[in-house]
């Protein structure tokens, strides 16, 4: 049976990092310009590669290892090798077909294609053969519309079946498949977004382009991933990180200053963080999380964001003793369940490798079980929202259906009128809150909103 912490590990939101001290290249400056940086940086990439394929460890975590022991790169350098790797995980399917019609080692080609993609394919080809270079140019002839829709698109067999049964699949694939701006959210009891974003805007960050987003009443968005965790703003806790479509659930919870709140599938603090700052550090606040770990990770950034309302509370499962001692007593409750995350593959790409029908078979059962025990903790006339961070209907819409059919105390209130003031611009077709990134920019997402009858 999953838990709640084997999902977060299906995901890649938590797993044991890989060790690279003993295996990775370490290249000097001068020995860079002796044989050209790209030769070393295919090398770089082939080794992460090599690590990330075996799908041991989410990509990111097999990257933070290999920086770790290659303290001697330059910003640019991790840039290039990061994003080389994430590209060859976004079109893996399509990359692999290409590096078939070449010879060598299959991992060399997908390094070519990936650094191509991030500097040009004219700043590598002086480190090319020039049987390497003439495979390239070839593949840079090839029409993807030519491919079957699947390889085209770079999706295993199983999500594509899914996927295409999607309104306006091709867009939504495309959109998946390319890389994520980086949303940032600020903290409305500290500052406002108004002011940060003057901020921002006469600063060395206006390079990065700062605007609001178009929904969310706190967010901004960066045209690139600068350093934030050195800016003054993010260590006095005036800023987060924090994708758009997360940001407005705490619009759907709606808590008030004298509620109890519960964040059940808190995680590292992001959404709990927000609604205890709507209610202006009032009332009270909990943080339910299956991980000690991710709870403690929470707690300096709870620190730096001045609120005094935030208990976090690490539980065993679903099920906890903690948990049945609250029945009936919280206000709101949020369920942002452990999903497949297909919706954050613009960010996290290994997802669609790493899961497997049989993981989201494990995680819509859990997902069931967690819903049915958070929403004994709902008071009566409260108000329960689930999300995911998942496009895939059986983790949605289907997950609520079941949920309303076996608990009639419950209704569907519809999220559109649910956001209507706040976020006037936002049109739903559903009374479900669903965003795109093709459609909306921001990471694939998903909430219903469900009052308890009083």
């Amino acid at each position: 049976m999953m838990t709640i912490e084997s999902a977060r590990k299906d995901t890649g939101r938590r797993s044991v990092r890989p060790d690279f001290t003993r295996r990775s290249p370490r290249a000097s400056q001068s020995g860079a310009r002796e044989r050209g940086i790209y030769t070393i940086r295919l090398g770089q990439i082939r080794d992460v590669l090599n690590e990330v394929l075996k799908w041991k460890h989410p990509a990111d975590a097999v990257l933070s290892a290999w920086f770790r022991a290659n303290k001697s790169l330059g910003g640019r350098d991790r840039n290039e090798v990061a994003e080389s790797v994430f590209d060859v995980l976004r079109h893996l399917r399509r990359y692999r077909q290409y590096a078939e019609s070449g010879t060598g080692p299959a991992l060399e080609r997908l390094a070519i294609l990936g650094l191509a993609s991030v500097v040009g394919k004219d700043a590598i080809a002086g480190q090319l053969s020039e049987e390497e270079k003439t495979w390239l140019m070839r593949m840079d002839t090839i029409d993807p519309t030519s491919l079957a829709p699947e390889i085209r698109s770079s999706l295993p067999d199983w999500l594509y079946e899914h996927m295409r049964q999607l309104d306006q699949y091709e867009s939504l694939a495309a959109a998946l498949n390319t890389k994520a701006p980086l949303d940032l959210r600020v903290n409305p009891f500290k500052t406002d977004r108004d002011t940060v974003l003057t901020q921002l805007q006469d600063s060395p960050v206006a390079g990065f382009d700062p605007q609001p987003t178009p929904y969310s009443p706190w967010g901004i968005r960066l045209n690139g991933k600068p350093a934030i965790s050195r800016w003054a703003l993010f260590e006095n806790g005036s800023l987060e990180v924090q994708d758009e479509g997360s940001q407005l659930l705490a619009l759907l919870v709606g808590p008030k200053r004298t509620d109890m709140v519960i964040d059940f599938c808190a995680g590292a603090g992001g959404k709990t963080l927000l609604l205890g700052a709507l209610m202006r550090s009032a009332g009270r606040l909990y943080a339910f999380d299956v991980s000690a770990a991710r709870l403690a990770k929470a707690k300096p950034r709870i620190a730096r964001s001045g609120l005094s309302n935030v208990t976090p509370i690490a539980i065993s499962n679903e099920n906890d003793t903690r948990v049945k001692r609250l029945a009936g007593k919280a206000d709101k409750v949020l369920v942002d369940a452990p999903c497949t995350g297909v919706g954050t593959l613009r960010r996290n790409p290994d997802l669609k490798w790493r899961q497997s029908p049989a993981s989201v078979q494990e995680l819509t059962e859990l997902q069931a079980r967690i819903l049915k025990s958070a929403a004994r903790c709902v008071a009566p006339g409260g108000r329960l929202v689930y999300s995911t961070c998942s496009l895939l209907p059986q983790e949605n819409e289907q997950q609520v259906e079941a949920f309303l059919a076996a608990h009639p105390e419950f209704t569907l209130l519809n999220a559109q009128e649910v956001l209507a003031d706040k976020c006037p611009d936002l049109a739903m077709t559903t009374p479900y809150l669903k965003l795109r990134p093709d459609v909306h920019g921001t990471d694939g997402f998903f909430a219903a909103v469900l009052e308890r009858s009083k």
